[in-house]
């Protein structure tokens, strides 16, 4: 199982400090697979654009995958956000992880005018029109004109949490299937996988996976509401390998520790 961390992470009180270059190529050099980017709007904290986040971390490192877990598809016209992802995928090349979803979380859409009611509709007819736009096709009169190097769209990942309907999508018409840890438990994120599986799916992602090393022991209780990692090293590694058991491709945890993260403590927990 590969191994990825949410950026950005917070290295201390240093003004220099680039939180996403810098965090970038400091999980490169420890080791990690991946780093990803989450999205939010108007919550009240500052949120980095993810798809710009994901160029500057790609223009930052050399290998690592650069994911989005997940990138509301519904808060976006479609046709903009199609071409903001060509941008992208041209920084970032074949690492781009384009997970994509309907959203969760009634605030944001409110946030940019958008009706909570109508996420699902959203994401199916955004996404069918970002394909055509990503394969050179013209819808309503616009014309993205990929390049050759781009045509086609980077690898689409679906995040769901346990909608049967979209993670037989997932299997069967997109790249891959997210599931978030923050939601689910251990028991639900397996259930959600063997469907995934049973439909012929191929790479399955669980991110949003809260971690902190230094929490006391009574955070090591699980609930069928959120699978998490806030426990001392031997438990966390332990934990983490029962995903891997289970099937899951990838993990990518969360830093929520109280001062700056031990990155290769944190890379220590899977081999």
């Amino acid at each position: 199982m590969r191994l990825g961390i949410a950026l950005p992470i917070d290295f201390g009180t240093d003004p220099e400090t680039d939180v996403l270059s810098d965090g970038a190529r400091a999980a490169e050099a420890s080791g990690f697979d991946s780093v990803w980017f989450f999205d939010s709007i108007g919550r009240g904290r500052m949120a980095l654009d993810p798809l710009m986040g994901a160029a500057v971390a790609a223009a930052a490192t050399e290998r690592i995958e650069v994911g989005l877990g997940i990138l509301q598809v519904p808060l976006r016209h479609p046709v903009e956000l199609a071409n903001r992802v060509l941008t992208a995928q041209v920084v970032c090349g074949p690492r781009l992880l384009l997970g994509v979803g309907s959203g969760s979380t009634r605030g944001d859409f409110e946030a940019v005018g958008k009706r909570f009611e109508d996420r699902m509709t959203l994401l199916r007819d955004g996404l069918a029109t970002m394909k055509r736009l990503w394969d050179g096709e013209t819808v309503d009169g616009v014309n993205l004109a990929p390049s050759s190097a781009v045509r086609g769209g980077p690898s689409v990942l679906i995040g769901s949490w346990a909608g049967p309907r979209w993670i037989a999508s997932a299997a069967n018409d997109y790249d891959g299937w997210i599931a978030s840890a923050f939601f689910s438990g251990y028991n639900t994120l397996k259930e959600g996988l063997d469907r995934y599986r049973e439909a012929g799916g191929k790479r399955a992602i669980v991110t949003n996976i809260s971690l902190d090393l230094n929490a006391p022991t009574e955070f090591l209780r699980d609930t069928e509401n959120a699978f998490h990692l806030r426990c001392a090293p031997p438990d966390a590694a332990v934990r983490l390998q029962r995903l891997a058991d289970a099937g899951f491709d990838d993990a990518v945890v969360v830093y929520r520790g109280g001062g700056p993260p031990d990155l290769a403590a944190i890379r220590a927990l899977l081999p």
